[in-house]
């Protein structure tokens, strides 16, 4: 048996690894291609050296937990009001999410903090882990922490 402390401590340095490859001011300045190659590569590592033990509900909060930093960065990256708005608007049209105009503006209008306007149900919707999930040709999709840990 591991002791309590022992996963805490393993878990801390997996938040702290991914942190800082996730720091806002760090992560916005290089490709999102970049930055999702790093956090696959971390997330893989540690789920395989520790998917001997049940880390079921581990996998699922730091999964949430690590959506709601790429969404930031990815907010981060289109900075200005109107690219905000137009890159949500273009995501509402293709994966036909049926929210309305006044709920895009309201996200991309706000004058709240990057990580608080990202915890809005439509930033979640717009940017959902099926999203984050596709890869493209110029970028790798984000891996979902408790799909890799269910698929092995």
């Amino acid at each position: 048996m591991v002791p309590v402390g022992d996963v805490e401590g393993n878990k801390k340095r997996l938040y702290d690894k991914v942190k800082a490859v996730l720091c806002r001011r760090k992560a916005a300045a290089v490709p999102l291609a970049v930055t999702f190659t790093k956090v696959n590569q971390i997330v893989g590592g540690w789920i395989n050296y520790f998917r001997i033990g049940s880390m079921k509900l581990i996998t699922d909060e730091f999964g949430q937990w690590l959506r709601h930093k790429i969404r930031v960065i990815i907010i981060k990256q289109w900075k200005n009001c109107k690219t905000i708005y137009r890159n949500l608007w273009k995501l509402n049209i293709m994966f036909k999410c049926g929210l309305t105009d006044e709920d895009i503006r309201k996200v991309s209008g706000s004058r709240l903090g990057w990580y608080r306007r990202c915890g809005w149900k439509t930033v979640n919707f717009l940017l959902s882990p099926k999203v984050l999930s596709i890869k493209r040709a110029d970028r790798p999709g984000l891996v979902n922490p408790l799909e890799y840990y269910l698929s092995k």
